[in-house]
């Protein structure tokens, strides 16, 4: 299988905080406030920096979809 530092390095699989708050259109700042609330997608640090998997974004969004239709 392929190793944890050749999935990092795929860019598609793993989301910086700004790029997510790009696709969402919310602040980086909303983004930060909500992961310390525990709130969206869970938060991997890798060296210190923020990403987010891109699964796991799919994964609450459609959670998010899913709820809003009530």
């Amino acid at each position: 299988g392929a190793s944890v530092t050749q999935h990092l390095c795929e860019p598609r699989r793993y989301l910086t905080r700004n790029e997510l708050a790009a696709r969402w259109r919310v602040s980086r700042r909303t983004l930060e406030r909500w992961a310390a609330e525990g709130y969206g997608p869970p938060v991997v640090a890798i060296g210190g920096n923020v990403r987010y998997r891109l699964t796991e974004i799919e994964t609450w969004e459609a959670r998010q979809t899913r709820s809003s239709r009530g």
